[in-house]
């Protein structure tokens, strides 16, 4: 035969408040009028079973903590990637593509004023040119000289060509 205590009583026996008691959720084994009244085997059981769901792995809180984890490791290999592109841009192995053409528009530019300065000098070397074929060198040079220039522009293309074909 089962003893029934009522929940003060089965409160005091376990050494905790009745509020308490009330929070553990347990379900009364009787009740008498007002009086409710609780047996050791369901207290015992409630018991059992808040410890088996505080032991078993919540699967909402596993997979954010798994996706906290990859997120983790991601970011990691990123900043393993970016340390080695710094460290090789600080030992010159790489450079910047702002770089390539900042350099490549500044020796055009240089290119550009020796190929402008160049029919002078042809004409003041060799006197004796005609003005026609001075005209043609002229045009040459100016064609030369835009191709140079717009080689800042075009390197973004260059470099997505080289990319894909280099992809092959």
């Amino acid at each position: 035969m089962a003893v029934l205590l009522n929940k003060s009583d089965m409160a005091s026996s376990l050494g905790i408040s009745v509020q308490a008691f009330d929070k553990w959720g347990v379900l009364p084994t009787q009740r008498k009028g007002r009086e409710v009244l609780y047996d050791v085997k369901s207290v015992l059981d409630n018991r059992l079973a808040h410890q088996q769901r505080k032991q078993q792995p919540d699967d909402e809180n596993e997979d954010h903590d798994q996706q906290l984890l990859l997120a983790r490791i991601a970011l990691t290999e990123e900043q393993a990637i970016g340390q080695k592109l710094k460290n090789d841009r600080d030992s010159r192995r790489v450079v910047d593509t702002e770089f390539c053409t900042f350099a490549l528009s500044r020796i055009a530019g240089e290119i550009a004023s020796v190929l402008d300065a160049l029919p002078l000098s042809i004409q003041r070397r060799f006197p004796g040119t005609e003005d026609h074929q001075l005209a043609f060198i002229k045009a040459e040079i100016a064609r030369t000289m835009n191709l140079a220039a717009g080689v800042g522009e075009k390197l973004p293309g260059i470099l997505d060509e080289y990319i894909r074909i280099s992809d092959e």
